[in-house]
Parts: C-alpha cells; structure tokens; sequence
C-alpha cells in the first residue's frame, strides 16, 4: 500500500509518516522543505515541491509515474497556517489586513484546493481516503467568540472548497472518500502563542492526532460526501 502525505515537514504529518512507515506502507513526502535526518527509512520518498500550481501539477505526473499501478490507501494534506513574523491573529476587527489574509486564504484554502485538483486524475481508479487539515474554527456555526478573522474565514472557504470538490470526485473517483479534519489543539509551533489557555488535557501530541486521524480513515466509509470530523471522531457543524 501507498500513502502521500502533502504539507510533509509539520509536526502532526511527520508522526503520520512514521505511523505509517510502521505499518508496512511506501510513503511519498511533499514538503517544500528539504528531508529531515530523522526521517530516513528506505520506504519513504521525500519530495520538494512548492505550493504553485504549476510545480504542483509537475510533481503530481512525476507521483504517477512512480506510484504506477500501486494502490494509493491515503492521501494527507497538511498544510496550514495560522500566524508567522509577519501575521498576526486579529483580536478585533481593526486588527483585519489585506496582506495577511490574502497569505492565510492563498496557504489554508487555495493550495489545498490545487492538490485536489491535480491529483484527481491520479486517484479516479483508487479505493483512496483524503484527510484535509481543517479547523472548528473554521465552523460558521460555532463561531461564539469572534475575532480570528483571516484564520476562519480560510478555513470556511477551504471547507467550501472540500464540499465542492467531493461533489465532483463523487462523479469522477467514486471510491475516494475525502474528509475535512479538526486535529484539536496540538503541541505544535502553530499552537504555541495560545497554549496557555488550554484546558487541561486538551492540548494534543502530534503522535496522539496523527493515531486518531489514522484510525478515523481505516473506519470511515466512502460515501460520496465530504465529513468535517474532529479528532475524535465527531461530526462538527458546517
């Protein structure tokens, strides 16, 4: 079996490719950064690759070139991003700038969306599950508190993305189910700044949401439609 995982140098995708190196599986690493040293089994490829539409097209005739005939298990795309130097996380809405949202829209919504688009062709012939890294926050239902405003609304617009592309693979690669995953809050630089007001028990491994994810796609059944599941395995409200 093979599995790809997208967005490859994060903390949660790093410990999903080690799960599933221990599983037995090839797995092919898309990262725009280099391989990490730790990461060095022989079953494990590890590919550069920037989030352009023109380089992600590249990489994916280059993916079926060498995957060939083998059956593609999983697909993860992990990318994302909530704040850098440059961004920060609006408090209020005077905090709102053109440039940052236009980053997290182009990072959280956008690049997903270009790898769905290129690797439908690859996958129309695969019995494949999709896991792409969604937020709650993302939820336009459970948007209580306000604030964050690029970060939610890139996450809203990638879950439209998500509903829309699974209409069109339900048509064209009918065995591929895809599902927009919440990881919870995890022990990762992205949470960092914000994890002081975590309840305990509540802030996640990487090892921990990589397991969860893992098992939620072995159970989850191809039905034609697009899931927002969190961590644990329940249905969040669109």
């Amino acid at each position: 079996m093979t599995s790809i995982v997208i967005g490859a140098s994060s903390a949660i995708a790093r410990a999903a490719i080690q799960q599933l190196l221990e599983r037995g599986q090839t797995v092919h690493a898309i990262s725009q950064r280099p391989r990490p040293a730790a990461l060095s089994d022989e079953r494990l490829n590890w590919w550069q690759c920037r989030h352009e539409a023109a380089d992600i097209e590249a990489r994916v005739n280059m993916l079926a070139e060498r995957i060939a005939d083998a059956p593609i298990e999983r697909v993860l795309i992990c990318n994302g991003r909530l704040h850098s130097e440059s961004i920060d996380v609006e408090k209020k809405l005077d905090d709102l700038e053109a440039e940052s949202f236009h980053q997290l829209m182009d990072s959280n919504a956008l690049t997903p969306a270009l790898w769905l688009r290129s690797l439908l062709p690859l996958l129309k012939r695969h019995e494949t599950r999709i896991a792409v890294f969604s937020a709650r926050i993302g939820s336009i239902g459970d948007n209580r508190l306000g604030g964050w405003y690029s970060y939610r609304a890139s996450k809203a617009a990638l879950n439209m993305l998500l509903k829309t592309a699974a209409v069109e693979y339900a048509r064209i690669a009918r065995s591929v189910k895809l599902v927009a995953f919440h990881p919870g809050t995890t022990d990762t630089p992205l949470s960092k700044p914000f994890q002081a007001k975590v309840p305990e028990g509540k802030l996640f491994t990487p090892d921990f949401v990589a397991s969860r994810l893992l098992d939620i796609l072995d159970t989850v059944e191809a039905d034609s439609n697009l899931s927002f599941l969190d961590w644990d395995g329940q249905t969040i409200d669109w």
